[in-house]
């Protein structure tokens, strides 16, 4: 088989044409024009293609090889980062660790300075529409505890102090979880799983960050709390829905920031920000206290400045919290052979022509990350090519349908609080028939027994993350953002297929355009094996080019 990518039909839309393609969705109309939109897209020779004797059950993930080594995932995380220095002038969580405890710095100190960076990179005409809600006053109380913890060397881990923020897709007690819209305005009464451990650990939560509306767009736009800006160039996107989750990392006011990904929302805005995003095997972070939007291809997960920061808060987010039923089912994660830069042995898949379907700038930045895992002792095997057609429409059939079911009440309540871009996504989600979402979930059962056989001969499968850098804003079509999806093909190309087989991925920095704009290269792995993608990314990240944006504050100095 040949690789192939169909092109994009869909033309761009925005303004009045946009606001009447939305109402004609939602009329009576609506079934024809949409009829047409997928038809257009390629849905048909989808749907006549057989998916064999794949019943519509998600196949059994493996588990695996068991850990080399006998150590918790957290001391082994612990390790890494004590035995890593700081890159000059990174304010990774080694930096952190090493101004709290050699140079005298205090938790209160850094937050109050964090407080004035907030202030002067999210208010006013060129604010970065970071933050969706914060209580300094708390802030400042956990920062106190924190630092009374380091002063008598009772850390609660190696996180203790440390300033993280959370996607508004995660439960934080006493704060709405707004999920992007401007209707949910309830506070949350209980920590989400991932919160509470974050809170356990010592962690100094700054607050709720923005994102696409209900997570249903990869481009980092909210029509009701603003578009997120790219600290590389603010006239750019943070790609979505973590949106803010990564732009709050690469200004430099936290190391650790907290995304979910049903679609890459946390690998896309990772590579178009310059930072590191994993999302681990489905069910291996607890979904507990994230409100379900997409129940069969959504995970939630880690976001940071460095390949060690992403493992230590990986460590502590992974593992069964028993009340999610997808996470109960799960081998002990752990980060063996993480430190060990040799990589003689590992297997790159790579498919050429499927990786080269990017933009030059890219392509080039990305074979150099390959060429720096090759010379650590990797060795590349080449692979078929996928069929995107069908991964495109069994990951959009499965997301979309369970978004508009998901959102069922809401649009028939208040369809016009709605951005134009989730309701016109909400309503190709409505569209699906059962069928579809029965031929879609059979075909992602034999995607998935596929991948994994062809991941008997590979250890990883290497693309770049996105085929685009950071895209410039439609400034003129704000706040309702616009319908573009060639834009949004070129985020998601090399993405569906780990959120429909439920296998690990990391999206970690390859280096810049010529424009100055992050590059990102993408791993994916097979079931419960993301010590082996971070082991990976650490030597891509060594081998990397760093820089800081223009946009960006230093609160350890």
């Amino acid at each position: 088989m040949t690789y192939q990518r169909n092109p994009v039909k869909a033309p761009r839309v925005s303004g009045l044409a946009l606001k009447a393609l939305v109402n004609t969705m939602e009329s009576s109309l609506g079934a024809v024009v949409l009829d047409k939109l997928v038809k257009d897209s390629g849905i048909e020779r989808w749907r006549e293609l057989s998916p064999g004797d794949a019943p519509p059950l998600q196949h059994p993930l493996p588990h695996g090889a068991p850990a080399a080594e006998p150590q918790p995932a957290t001391e082994q995380a612990t390790r890494a980062i004590a035995a890593s220095p700081p890159p000059p002038e990174r304010e990774t969580v080694s930096a952190y660790l090493r101004a709290y405890r050699e140079g005298g710095l205090e938790p209160v100190t850094v937050v109050r300075r964090l407080h004035v960076a907030i202030e002067r990179l999210d208010s006013g005409k060129d604010r970065l529409g970071l933050f969706v809600a914060r209580k300094p006053e708390e802030v400042l109380r956990a920062a106190e505890a924190s630092g009374e913890r380091l002063r008598s060397g009772k850390p609660l881990s190696v996180l203790d102090g440390i300033p993280v923020v959370l996607k508004d897709e995660v439960d934080l007690a006493g704060f709405p979880t707004t999920l992007g819209t401007k209707f949910r305005t309830h506070a949350a009464t209980a920590d989400s799983t991932v919160a509470s451990r974050l809170k356990a650990a010592g962690a100094v939560i700054l607050g709720k960050v923005n994102m696409n509306e209900i997570g249903i767009n990869p481009i980092g736009l909210n029509p009701h709390h603003g578009a997120a800006r790219n600290p590389w160039n603010r006239g750019h996107m943070t790609g979505g829905s973590s949106s803010a989750s990564g732009a709050a990392v690469a200004a430099g006011l936290c190391p650790l920031s907290i995304g979910a990904d049903g679609g890459g929302s946390i690998r896309i805005p990772a590579a178009l920000c310059g930072i590191v995003g994993l999302k681990a095997t489905w069910g291996r972070i607890p979904e507990t206290g994230v409100p379900p939007l997409c129940w069969n291809v959504g995970h939630v997960g880690p976001m940071g400045l460095t390949v060690d920061d992403v493992a230590a808060l990986y460590a502590l987010l992974a593992g069964p919290d028993g009340q999610d039923l997808v996470a109960q089912m799960q081998p002990p994660h752990h980060l063996s052979g993480y430190e060990n830069m040799n990589l003689q042995g590992v297997r790159l898949g790579i498919c050429w022509p499927y990786f080269e379907d990017a933009a030059p700038e890219v392509v080039a930045r990305c074979k150099e990350a390959v060429k720096a895992l090759t010379h650590a002792g990797a060795t590349v095997v080449e692979l078929p090519p996928p069929d995107l057609n069908t991964v495109l429409w069994t990951h959009s059939c499965i997301i979309l349908s369970e978004m508009a079911a998901s959102m069922r009440q809401e649009v028939e309540e208040r369809a016009s609080d709605f951005g134009l871009d989730s309701r016109t996504n909400l309503a190709i989600g409505r569209h699906f028939r059962a069928i579809d979402l029965v031929h879609a979930l059979r075909h992602r059962h034999r995607l998935t027994r596929e991948l994994l056989a062809t991941m008997a001969n590979v250890d990883v499968i290497i693309t770049p993350t996105t085929a685009t850098t950071a895209p410039a804003i439609p400034e003129a079509a704000l706040p309702d953002g616009e319908s573009n999806l060639p834009v949004v093909d070129a985020l998601m190309r090399f993405i569906r297929l780990a959120n429909l087989t439920g296998c690990p991925a990391l999206s970690v920095p390859a280096g810049f355009d010529r424009a100055g704009l992050p590059v990102g290269l993408h791993l994916m792995g097979r079931p419960y094996e993301e010590h082996l993608l971070l082991r990976l990314g650490r030597v891509v990240e060594r081998a990397t080019e760093h820089r800081k944006p223009p946009t960006h504050v230093s609160v350890l100095r």
